[in-house]
Parts: structure tokens; C-alpha cells; sequence
């Protein structure tokens, strides 16, 4: 895409980053749902499954052009965002 200025450019960032937040905001109700079927806490982290996200977003970032660092970075970051809801929502709902 041509820009012809940098408010064109802007509005797609800001296009583009409501589209984001949807997207975020359909992961987090996945996370949710997530934490419902898991009983321990410890199992949260999940170290293997958080490797396997991040090597299939390295993949799919190469294919399409990102940045490998960058959508490491954010993944990694998003990653550990998600699971403090996570570890936050097993804290309001645990009876003990």
C-alpha cells in the first residue's frame, strides 16, 4: 500500500490495532475457558504448550513477512500477560 502521508499511515495503524484488540479480546475468552479445565494452578505456566506457540508464531511469521524477534517478543509478553489472568482468575475462584 501507498501512503501519501503520515496520517494515512496512521489511520491504518489505528485500523489495524482495533482489529488487535478483537482478536485479543477473542484469545482471552479462549484463556478463559482454558483456566476452567485446569484444576491446579501449577499447570498454568504450561511450559510445553507456550514452546509450541511460540515456535509455530515463528513459522507463520517468517511466512508472512514479521519480524521472527519482533512477534517473539510480543507473543512472549502476550504470553505472560494471559497467564497472570489466568493465575488471577484461579485466585477469585479457588474455595479455599
Amino acid at each position: 500500500m501507498k501512503y501519501q502521508s503520515i496520517a494515512d499511515v496512521r489511520q491504518d495503524i489505528d485500523r489495524l490495532d482495533s482489529q488487535l484488540v478483537r482478536l485479543l479480546a477473542e484469545r482471552q475468552i479462549c484463556v478463559q475457558a482454558a483456566a476452567g479445565f485446569k484444576t491446579d494452578p501449577g499447570l498454568i505456566p504450561a511450559p510445553e504448550r507456550v514452546a509450541a506457540v511460540i515456535d509455530r508464531i515463528k513459522v507463520l511469521a517468517e511466512q508472512q513477512g514479521l519480524s521472527v524477534t519482533v512477534a517473539e517478543r510480543v507473543w512472549r509478553e502476550m504470553i505472560s500477560s494471559f497467564i497472570a489472568l489466568e493465575t488471577e482468575f484461579h485466585q477469585q475462584t479457588d474455595p479455599s
